[in-house]
């Protein structure tokens, strides 16, 4: 059984020579991430400390969350953190966590908005007796007695707000509403909901059973697509600049480690 998660369905379909590097070759990148996954990564940290203190009956201050957001992005910082946009500073992108962190606790604050679990794990069967899993972490669930519906709660400190479309279309949370159906019952009824940091502004959606066993089928086509892929195509697009592959990508004219130069050409088993 191969265990997937909705990150790496969305690198084969982004860029299938990337999976091949990153899930097959297993290589590990000389430049590990961009200052935007780190950004994203340190403010995840902190809403999920202010949420595990909250589960735990105390509401930190927001002067406590902001020295959580520095512990962790002084921890986990290196100056060879990948910047695109050489117009801003890693200083820049410090101080836009801080705001974030300042926006959310002041709309959000009390938080009394019924919160179960942070980063919880969950597993997503796609079909009886189906050989392969999806594993998911969702960013936060909580229960509202209210409408009487869980939510599924994810973060995202992008600059792009994208149109409505693309929240009612989109497969990740879908796919971590299955797997809450699955461990709470599918009668339930489940609200998707995206924080907007960059923005402070909340989006939510909803799917009907019916799209959600859509949505399965179409995973299954995909990782079967996976399984049975021999020729693993590169696909030059505007994200390849925070690719952490780019420097070793014949796309861009670059070359693998010598130790794998050699696989290449040669037929890849999944």
């Amino acid at each position: 059984m191969t265990t997937f998660s909705y990150s790496r369905l969305q690198t084969f379909e982004q860029c299938p020579y990337k999976y091949k590097l990153k899930y097959i070759y297993k290589i590990k990148p000389e430049i590990e991430k961009s200052i935007e996954a780190h950004l994203g990564t340190a403010t995840h940290d902190a809403l999920e400390w202010l949420y595990v203190q909250i589960l735990n009956n105390k509401i930190p201050t927001l002067d406590e969350v902001i020295e959580q957001y520095i512990k962790t992005w002084q921890k986990d910082f290196s100056l060879n953190i990948l910047i695109v946009k050489q117009e801003f500073t890693h200083e820049d992108y410090f101080q836009k966590g801080i705001k974030f962190i300042i926006d959310y606790y002041i709309k959000h604050t009390p938080f009394n908005d019924g919160t179960l679990e942070t980063e919880k794990q969950i597993w997503i069967e796609l079909e009886p007796n189906y050989p392969h899993k999806i594993i998911g972490y969702i960013d936060r669930l909580s229960y509202n007695p209210k409408t009487k519906e869980y939510e599924i709660h994810d973060y995202k400190t992008a600059n792009w707000l994208p149109e409505q479309k693309k929240f009612d279309e989109d497969k990740q949370l879908a796919l971590y509403s299955i797997g809450i159906k699955q461990l709470f019952g599918n009668h339930h009824n489940i609200n998707l909901i995206w924080h907007y940091l960059n923005h402070n502004k909340k989006i939510t959606s909803k799917r009907t059973n019916g799209q959600l066993e859509e949505l399965k089928q179409g995973i299954i086509n995909q990782i079967n697509k996976i399984e049975n892929n021999k020729i693993w195509n590169t696909n030059k697009i505007i994200l390849c600049d925070w690719c952490e592959y780019k420097q070793i990508c014949k796309a861009h004219g670059n070359k693998l480690p010598q130790e794998f130069q050699e696989k290449e050409g040669q037929q890849t088993l999944f």
